[in-house]
């Protein structure tokens, strides 16, 4: 649990530091958000690391939650455009992910197969 907690914490981290960014340019302060936004982020990563989750598995979710939630949510607060091919990306981008995480597991469970 403790480790779905951290990830959590850190795709919700740089989400806001990646939306900060964008709003630092027309306000300079959100500079500070990004900064500490994306530091924690990095910080919550390594912790979930020590913990045991593989690192293709914790970088895929990250990556492509944060990808879609940044979409999602520019559309939102910046009215960004969400075209049909932005949702397409969105799909493949998770779709990828499960692949990655799909792979991890067959591995795992070979490795354990193997050494039982």
């Amino acid at each position: 649990m403790r480790k779905w907690l951290l990830l959590l914490a850190a795709i919700l981290l740089e989400v806001t530091a990646t939306l900060s960014l964008r709003a630092a340019l027309d306000h300079a302060a959100w500079f500070a958000v990004v900064a500490v936004g994306y530091i924690a982020a990095f910080v919550a990563l390594s912790f979930l690391l020590r913990l045991g989750m593989g690192i293709g598995v914790a970088y895929g979710i990250w990556g492509a939650s944060g990808v879609a939630l940044t979409a999602v949510l520019a559309t939102v607060i910046f009215g960004d455009p969400l075209t049909a091919t932005t949702g397409l990306g969105i799909v493949l981008v998770i779709g990828g992910v499960l692949c990655v995480e799909l792979g991890s597991q067959a591995a795992h469970a070979r490795e354990e197969g193997a050494t039982s």
